[in-house]
């Protein structure tokens, strides 16, 4: 039970800071090349550098991806990138070419390796070919199941890990050819189009039809994988915000806290998975932890997914002489409008905005101009990074 990683995504650095500081223990990243989100940010060498330090000096983890499908194009430069990967001090690559676990054992590397849910290890007996090659953690396939997980822990006794939130892919992650099909974009190596969240016209048919699964969530499921050997639970998203980063990670570190501790209730876990459920684009579900998934687990026909609008505000500053907080606007607000506040060291508390102020100290109704920088008057110190967002759900009507 100790033995319990919450693992975030980071597509930069403040990303990066935002998952540690809401409750990540690990967070996993990729330089400018060899990884497979070649649309995000991504971190420099030195950017790297800054990280891991960072990361280090809070006591916690940082991997770095280097799990493209590699042609003989991509070799290039591959050895010195893993030398400087293991200078910095990163405390583990997530590969899935075998060609990179055998070139990290040549090179003698202090790194670790973990192999990469591209790989789609879902048996023991695949499992069992990564550990003789020397690996010390398996990123499973999105498409485990309990029991498959029970018998990958029972016969290698590894570190296991497992996307618990996120995206899912059409395909199996790894082996998707729609991308380079219909764009001549390789999603195995970094460039996929998300052919899967397209919508297609067919004859006979008025509403577009796609063939987009729904988000995985897993939350109601988290204590029932750490009973069967899961070490870390990885959430998905290097591509998204930092509300997102933020909403998702702390609910699931107060979440794997409140197993540990013996004490989450059946009406938190349904209020946390309301809170998750609002913070994205998509309908989420369990997807294959339990079952095959089905219809309901799938967009078919007539999929809508508008972004919401309850990121409100990101805290700057506080004033403590004048009790005021100083907040970067990110949504359109009002007076009059029913609020709350969280963060990953407060209790999250609503808030009824009475009065604004603009940066010059002059009231105004609106908050309306985004990143515009205002002031609200709270009693409650409130720190850097903590957000504002539409009040939406009352805890206590679901205890």
């Amino acid at each position: 039970m100790e033995n319990v990683e919450l693992l975030a995504p980071a597509g930069d650095l403040e990303k990066l800071k935002i998952a540690y500081l809401y409750g990540a223990d690990a967070v996993y990243c990729s330089g400018k090349k060899f990884g497979l989100r070649a649309n995000a940010n991504n971190f420099t060498l030195e950017e790297l550098d800054t990280a891991c330090k960072y990361a280090h000096s809070l006591n916690k983890k940082i991997y770095v991806t280097v799990n493209i499908i590699f042609h003989n194009a991509e070799l290039e430069g591959l050895e010195d990138y893993l030398r400087e990967l293991d200078k910095i001090g990163i405390d583990a690559i997530i590969a899935s070419d075998i060609l990179v676990i055998k070139k990290a054992q040549e090179l003698n590397l202090n790194l670790e390796v973990h192999v990469s849910t591209q790989s789609s290890i879902l048996n023991s007996n695949a499992a069992l070919f990564y550990k003789d090659l020397g690996v010390t953690r398996l990123v499973l396939a999105r498409e485990a199941n309990l029991n498959d997980i029970k018998d990958i822990k029972e016969k290698t006794q590894l570190e296991l890990e497992c996307f618990i939130h996120g995206a899912m892919c059409t395909s199996f992650s790894g082996r998707c050819v729609l991308s380079n099909y219909c764009t001549n974009r390789d999603a195995n190596r970094g460039g996929c189009a998300q052919i899967c969240r397209w919508t297609f016209e067919l004859d006979n048919i008025k509403e577009v039809f796609s063939m987009t699964p729904k988000d995985l969530n897993l939350i109601q499921y988290i204590s029932n994988m750490i009973n069967a050997g899961v070490n870390s639970f990885k959430v998905e998203g290097r591509m998204r915000g930092i509300y997102y980063i933020a909403t998702v990670i702390l609910v699931y570190r107060r979440i794997i806290d409140k197993i540990k501790m013996h004490n989450l209730s059946e009406g938190e876990t349904k209020y946390y998975l309301d809170i998750l459920n609002r913070c994205a684009n998509r309908e989420s579900a369990p997807q294959f932890i339990n079952e095959i998934p089905g219809v309901n687990e799938q967009y078919f026909l007539g999929r809508d997914e508008v972004s919401n609008q309850d990121f409100l505000g990101l805290v700057l500053d506080y004033d403590e002489e004048n009790n005021l907080v100083i907040l970067e606007e990110r949504n359109y607000f009002k007076v009059g409008d029913i609020v709350e506040f969280f963060g990953p060291n407060m209790e999250t508390f609503t808030y009824t905005i009475k009065n604004i102020y603009n940066e010059t100290n002059e009231e105004i109704k609106t908050a309306n101009h985004p990143r515009m920088i205002v002031k609200l008057p709270i009693n409650k110190h409130l720190k850097k990074y903590d957000m504002m967002r539409l009040k939406v759900f009352d805890k206590q009507e679901y205890l």
